[in-house]
């Protein structure tokens, strides 16, 4: 027996149950992982709430979490990569992020290839707070758009997860960044990881201080929050520029006249899909040794907020859903 966060139905934070499972020793082509850290992500909040992303019926009861850091217990048979005892961790299974979940738990089998061996430079809670987050910002800015000197950029939710490794790789790469947030602290920690330039977007027009820190409007817009930024992030774009849309915390964008695009100046949007991206082993190790290098030579910091025990992930998602969260938060077992 070990423990997990269950839902037994959709619904709100109060659909998580800390309960007792049976684990199944590792199959053929399977790893035991006794999780130390677990990554919490929007998606496990859009899976608990049955929400937009789910295509098909959930199998209840459901284990939630795709994301985990931890230390081998045991191995299924022809597993010869990793060992008892090595330092791993995963972020999803072969397919879409609301599938094959199940990382709210002490312990979970995962397919040995999902695995990815820690440098020591990496700690356990590093790798779980970073790698959706990390392989996100990766897939915008090696697959969509990258930024280079001289760019202006708008990353929206600035001090969020993936915000401020956006903001921080842009920098690297030597873009000016301009960053929304919504309060003065998120300004601070969005102005710690490479935003130049923070619009409290609660208190004003995000357009009118975009157009005033670059008239000619930016190259591109890293959008995370869907519904209530997307159309008014068209507004901020220059000509020939591009609006990508990774995720949709406020719902889905609306739909788009194409025509719009060019009416606007020959823009460009793209909705990019980790799945696409990370469903692939050899990208994702790749992804993976980049992210690594990044965080040791210190290109990269892992903002990690808040960690909460395992049994206290209600809380932790009703702190997300309030807009408590900043950066990376974690569950500990």
């Amino acid at each position: 027996m070990t423990k997990a966060v269950r839902i037994h139905a959709n619904g709100g934070p109060e659909v998580l149950r800390f309960e007792d499972i049976v684990l199944l020793p590792p199959a053929a082509g399977e790893v035991r992982v006794r999780h130390t850290a677990i990554g919490i992500n929007y998606s496990d909040i859009n899976v608990r709430r049955g929400g937009f992303y789910i295509a098909r019926p959930l199998t209840f009861p459901l284990i939630l979490g795709n994301e985990a850091a931890g230390v081998v217990e045991s191995v299924g048979a022809g597993v010869v990569d990793v060992k008892a005892g090595d330092r791993v961790a995963y972020a999803g299974m072969r397919g879409e992020f609301f599938e094959e979940t199940g990382s709210y738990g002490e312990a979970r089998n995962v397919p040995a290839e999902r695995l990815l061996k820690l440098p020591d430079g990496i700690s356990d809670q590093q790798a779980a707070a970073m790698l959706v987050k990390g392989f996100t910002a990766s897939l915008i800015i090696n697959k969509i758009f990258r930024p280079k000197r001289g760019d202006v950029i708008l990353v929206h939710t600035a001090a969020g997860g993936v915000g401020t490794l956006l903001c921080q790789w842009s920098k690297h790469l030597g873009a000016t960044v301009v960053g929304t947030v919504g309060s003065r602290e998120k300004a601070r920690i969005a102005t710690a990881h490479g935003c130049d330039h923070t619009i409290l977007y609660r208190e004003v027009d995000f357009v009118a201080a975009v157009k005033a820190i670059a008239p000619q409007g930016v190259a591109a817009v890293f959008d995370g929050v869907g519904k209530d930024t997307f159309i008014a992030s068209l507004d901020c774009v220059r000509p020939f520029g591009m609006l990508v849309n990774y995720g949709n915390a406020s719902g889905h964008p609306p739909p788009i006249d194409l025509l719009q695009l060019a009416k606007r100046g020959s823009l460009s949007i793209c909705r990019p899909a980790l799945s696409s991206f990370t469903a692939d082993v050899t990208t994702m190790r790749a992804a993976a040794a980049e992210l690594f290098e990044l965080v040791e030579r210190g290109a990269l910091k892992i903002e990690i907020s808040r960690t909460y025990s395992l049994r206290d992930a209600a809380h932790a998602h009703r702190d997300i859903e309030n807009r408590k969260s900043v950066g990376s938060m974690l569950l500990l077992p």
